[in-house]
Order: C-alpha cells, then sequence, then structure tokens
C-alpha cells in the first residue's frame, strides 16, 4: 500500500474499480465481468458503503453499449470525483489478499518444514517484488492466487480429513474461486488428479462419518464429493450475480455487452458449445458465462513482445523467460539449493514416496498450472504465473528445515547454517528494498536490472500507467521547465489530472479520443515503454516498403491536416457533409504511423532518463526531428546508423 501510494491508475484499475461499483450498487452485470466479480466487488466495497460518488448517466450511449473505459474515464476524472481516495480504498482492500497469501504460506510451509522453515517461506513472499507489485494494486491476479491455491490444499485436506468443517472449507474455498478469475477451470485438471491420487492410495477414506476402504466404495465417495463441489460453485456464482439470469438490471435502461455474444463465442469447438449450452438453458448467469467467452475468446491471439520480438500467439519460452527476468536472484538461488539439498539429503528429509504424497497437491497445482502456462497464447504479463510464486516460497522452506535439523545435531553446522540462510533472506530484503516502491519495474541481472527491462518485456510486467506523478514530479525540476513536452501514454491514468502540459502523441487507453493536429518539434519526448515497442500498434515490428510508401503519402497530406485542425470553419463544413470521421480517421491512422516511424529511431537512442523505469524520456533537438520524420528513408535509416550503441 505505502508503494502504490504515489501511482497513478494502471490500466485494468479503472475497469475493474467502475464494474465493481456498478455490480454492487445496481445489481447489474454489463461491465467488465470477464475480470473475476469477487475482486471486483471486493476493491468497490468503499464505495459502495460511503458516499455515493457521482456516476455517468445510465442513459448514456457508452451504458447501453456497456462501454467500461469511457464510463470509467467520465467516473474517474469528468464526473465531479476525485478519484485518488477511491482509489487507495480499493487497493487497501487488495492488500488483504497479500496479507492472506502470505499467511497461506506460511502455515502451509509449517506443516510441511516447521516453524523456521514456515519463517523462511513467509520472508521469501512478504519481501517478493512480484507480490508486493501486485498486492497495492486493485486487479485480481492476487485474489485468484490465494483463492486457487487455497482451494487446492482445501480439498486434498478434506480428502483426508473425516471433519465436515474441512469439507465446508473446501466447498467455500472452491466458490470463492470459481468467481475470483477464470483462471479457477485449471482447478479442474487439478482435482481430477487428487481424485486419481487419493483413490489409488491404500489409506481408507473417510467421509461423512463413514470410511470407505474398496476402490468401488471411494471412487463413488469421491464422486459426490466432486458434485457438491459443483453445486457449491455453480451457488456461488449465482449469488454473485443477485441470484438473476440477466446480466442486466431491467429497471435500469436496456443495452448489450460491449460485444455481441456471436462474437465472444467464435473461438468455437467443445468450450464454446458447453457455455452456448449453459446460457441457452440457464444453468448459470449471463454476465459469468459472457466473462468466461470473452476471456477465452481474447486468449485466442493477443499481441505480445519478448525480446525485441512480436507475435500475437505468443511463444512457448515466454513465461519462462518472463520467470528469470522478474524473478530475484536470491529467490532463484534459494530454489536452486532447496533441490540441491532435496537431491543430496533425500532419505534424512524422510521417504520419496511419504514426501511425494504430503506434497502432491502443491506438485499438480504446479505442474498444470505451468503446462497451461506454456500452451497459453496470452502472453502479456508475469503476473499471470503469480500463483505459481506461492508453491516455490513453501518449497524454499526446505532451506529453514535443513537449518533446524543442523541446530540440532552439531552447534557449529548449525551455526554456519543459520548464518547462511540469514545472508540469503537479508540479500532477498535488501533487493526489495533497492527496488522499492517500483516493485513492478523489478528486473534481476539476468535481463540487465531494471533499467534495460522495457527491452525485454513490457505491459503489466512493466508498465501499467503507473508512473505519471512520478513523471510530473521529474518535469517540475527547474532545469526541465520550458522545455517543450511530449508524452505518449499507456495506461488509464490521466495527465490533465496531475497538471502534465504537454502535447500527446498517440496514446493506448481506451477512451478512443482524437488528439488534433500537432507538428513536431525539438523538446523531451517521454514515452511509455509498450508505446515505445509498438506492441498493440499495426505497425510492430520491422519498418516495410510498404509502411514508408504509406508514411510519405500521409506526409503528403499534412497541410489539410493542419488546415483542417486550425480552421474551425472548414471542420463545419466537413462534419455538414457527413465526412469529418472519414478526414479524422486518415489523420489518426497517420499520426499512429508517424509515431512509429520515430519510435524505430527511438529504440536505437540511449535514453536520458527513465521514470520508475517504465517511462523513457528522450530529449531530441530540431535537427534530429528533422532527419527523423521529414528526410527521406535513405536519411532515416543513416540518422538511426549514427546513433552511438
Amino acid at each position: 500500500m505505502w508503494a502504490s501510494r504515489g501511482q497513478s491508475t494502471t490500466s485494468d484499475e479503472l475497469a475493474h474499480l467502475t464494474g465493481g461499483y456498478t455490480f454492487n450498487h445496481w445489481n447489474d452485470y454489463r461491465l467488465h465481468p470477464e475480470n473475476g466479480l469477487l475482486p471486483q466487488r471486493w476493491q468497490a466495497l468503499p464505495l459502495s458503503l460511503g458516499t455515493a460518488p457521482i456516476f455517468p448517466s445510465l442513459d448514456s450511449t457508452d451504458w447501453r453499449e456497456a462501454n467500461v473505459w469511457k464510463l470509467g474515464h467520465h467516473f474517474f476524472y469528468e464526473a465531479g470525483n476525485d478519484h485518488a481516495p477511491l482509489l487507495r480504498q480499493a487497493r487497501a482492500m487488495n492488500s488483504f489478499f497479500g496479507a492472506a497469501l502470505t499467511l497461506l504460506v506460511f502455515f502451509w510451509s509449517r506443516k510441511i518444514w516447521g516453524t523456521v522453515g514456515a519463517m523462511s517461506s513467509a520472508i521469501f513472499c512478504a519481501f517478493c517484488p512480484t507480490l508486493l507489485a501486485h498486492s497495492g494494486l486493485a486487479t485480481s491476479d492476487l485474489a485468484a492466487a490465494f483463492f486457487l491455491l487455497a482451494s487446492t490444499g482445501a480439498y486434498w485436506r478434506h480428502l483426508h480429513d473425516h471433519r465436515p468443517q474441512w469439507w465446508w472449507l473446501s466447498l467455500t474455498a472452491f466458490g470463492l474461486a470459481c468467481v475470483a478469475k477464470y483462471t479457477a477451470v485449471l482447478l479442474l485438471p487439478i482435482f481430477g488428479l487428487l481424485v486419481l491420487v487419493r483413490a489409488l492410495s491404500p489409506q481408507p477414506l473417510m467421509l461423512a462419518g463413514r470410511s470407505l476402504l474398496r476402490r468401488r466404495a471411494k471412487w463413488i465417495g469421491l464422486i459426490i464429493s466432486l458434485s457438491t463441489h459443483g453445486l457449491a460453485a455453480m451457488i456461488t456464482i449465482w449469488a454473485f450475480c443477485g441470484f438473476r439470469y440477466s446480466a442486466f438490471n431491467p429497471t435500469l435502461p436496456a443495452g448489450d455487452f460491449s460485444l455481441p455474444w456471436d462474437f465472444v463465442l467464435s473461438f468455437g469447438g467443445r468450450p464454446a458449445q458447453v457455455i452456448a449450452f449453459f446460457r441457452d438453458a440457464h444453468l448459470l448467469p449471463e454476465g459469468w458465462l459472457y466473462g468466461l467467452a470473452f476471456v477465452l475468446k481474447h486468449a485466442e491471439a493477443r499481441g505480445a513482445f519478448l525480446d525485441g520480438a512480436y507475435s500475437i500467439f505468443g511463444w512457448v519460452s515466454f513465461f519462462p523467460k518472463a520467470f528469470l527476468y522478474k524473478t530475484p536472484l536470491s529467490l532463484l538461488v534459494a530454489i536452486a539449493g532447496a533441490i540441491l539439498l532435496a537431491t543430496l539429503r533425500w532419505p534424512k528429509i524422510t521417504s520419496a514416496k511419504t514426501w511425494f504424497y504430503r506434497t502432491t497437491p502443491l506438485l499438480v497445482f504446479f505442474a498444470v498450472y505451468w503446462l497451461f502456462s506454456l500452451s497459453s497464447h496470452l502472453n502479456i504479463g508475469q503476473r499471470h504465473i503469480l500463483p505459481t510464486y506461492a508453491v516455490l516460497y513453501i518449497f524454499c522452506g526446505l532451506l529453514g528445515w535443513a537449518v533446524q535439523r543442523a541446530l540440532q545435531q552439531t552447534r557449529a553446522g548449525g551455526f554456519t547454517a543459520l548464518a547462511g540462510l540469514t545472508l540469503l533472506l537479508g540479500w532477498h530484503i535488501k533487493i526489495s528494498a533497492e527496488i522499492s516502491p517500483h516493485y513492478l519495474a523489478y528486473f534481476s541481472p539476468l535481463a540487465g536490472g531494471p533499467a534495460e527491462g522495457y527491452r525485454h518485456l513490457v505491459d503489466s510486467s512493466l508498465d501499467w500507467g503507473q508512473d505519471l506523478p512520478a513523471l510530473k514530479t521529474w518535469l517540475e525540476s527547474p532545469q526541465r521547465r520550458g522545455a517543450k513536452i511530449y508524452l505518449s501514454y499507456f495506461g488509464t491514468g490521466e495527465p490533465a489530472y496531475y497538471h502534465i502540459n504537454a502535447t500527446r502523441l498517440p496514446f493506448l487507453n481506451g477512451f478512443a479520443q482524437i488528439s488534433p493536429w500537432y507538428e513536431p518539434h525539438g523538446g523531451l519526448y517521454c514515452i511509455s515503454a509498450t508505446m515505445l515497442q509498438q506492441v498493440y500498434s499495426p505497425y510492430r515490428g520491422p519498418w516495410t516498403a510498404e509502411q514508408e510508401k504509406a508514411y510519405q503519402i500521409g506526409r503528403a497530406k499534412e497541410p489539410l491536416f493542419r488546415e483542417y485542425w486550425n480552421n474551425a470553419t472548414i471542420r463545419a463544413e466537413l462534419k455538414q457533409l457527413g465526412q469529418n470521421t472519414a478526414f479524422e480517421k486518415t489523420w489518426k491512422d497517420y499520426d499512429i504511423l508517424r509515431f512509429a516511424r520515430l519510435c524505430h529511431y527511438l529504440r536505437a537512442k540511449k535514453p536520458e532518463a527513465s521514470i520508475g523505469y517504465s517511462i523513457l524520456i528522450y530529449r531530441l533537438s530540431e535537427e534530429e526531428i528533422t532527419n527523423v520524420l521529414h528526410r527521406p528513408y535513405r536519411d532515416w535509416l543513416h540518422a538511426i546508423s549514427s546513433l552511438p550503441n
């Protein structure tokens, strides 16, 4: 919470808070159901219980079209609300899940490794930059990580403890996981594998006060267990959707989802057929089913960036590389040490069979989640493997167990082991302190550190729009006052809210705002890393001959663009003729293309500074602007090749 107090709205937070408020206040689920009903409702709870904020008119086109981004911009920046305290409250609510996950790691590790092991696991967890980055943001990632792991552990405990409280706890955890995030579908294969292991175990299954020893009786009992969990999930989902099928409150102005049902189901296959069947039979609420279809559709293809390469289908290597780049060296050393210790001292830990059985839920969870991640086309952020970090924190508790055993055996060896573990944990805390408060921008030395992070990963792995306040502070320095400022920003923050007086280069925030004509000149160019890498631009990748041809055609139209935006009479005439929309689209396309040409140059140039490591600052002279934007293609290439390495 302390680290996020000075951060602007990150990309998803605006939609989370706007959607959550409408869920709670109007029992309507048209806005943003795809990111988990539970975290959005939970984070918006202070808004719902406090003084009602001013919300945009429900008679607006944006409400009828379920445009959460435009409504959110109005809600945050135009309606008269000060969104900063609302956002702080939502982030405070989300920090609960970070604390809860740390406690879950502690207690699970203590059950396996003892108190010293549990403290080691908890420290690795609590000071991990990844956990700290996402605990302070009002998004769904921490809620998903907590409930996925909690549900896995509770279900395994339920299969071994006949007491009814564990059954109820498992039912509750699974139900809440299903409304935390749609990655809860991974609990189906996880539960299936746990059931298989339990069925093959020689131990009797205690269920509802009965001891089931025969294999057939076990299977019947396990099927009953799974069925009750399915029922619990359905009840929880219905409860979070107000026990109404329709996502649209009938007492409010009618409307539709932002994308039609036919489109979100167009990914096809058996999953689409199942969702359509549940929708047509009204077996689950419309809002929840639509959110699931939305997620699956958008997981088909999505712009992604990795080490200078671009793809819409991702890479198998994306998450392994993201893990190596974004995981502190201290944690990597701890993991390697735990693996080595487990290998060398296996007989002294416990029998292999017993150890594997006790850790079955962790091993199954880790394997299933990583297999899914490796095959995923949605390569937009390291946060998507956040749940697997909890397993690694627990595994590193083995180091604490080894220290405890060493202390019990020999004084000298015990104190040596304790000193080694203390140094490792101290190193881990030091890494966290050094990157604070820019936890989201942490990159290990394996990737060149945070200053080089933008060359490897962007979007939610580095640049989520969080650093507008820091940019404002940097620009207020006396030596930068009076400079011409240009800004290309990725995120849902509003520069005007922070009184950043800058010419707007192309933005990416979902608000569909068209910038008027402007002419780039020498000055300070402040570019978000995601915009610099052109991840979501139609002109990402190498600059082609076709793009250069289109650029030169656009350049020839610059006098027309200038005249249109500087002459209100001409704009009025074109509007009257119905031609203004097409003309403004032509200008917008050229603006994006011109900016892409500029970014090709800037990627080869060393930035003067970086704000929070996510907004890169370039000081360009008038001559550089002329060479980059006004010279022929050959001169442009020469300008790039002339930059120092």
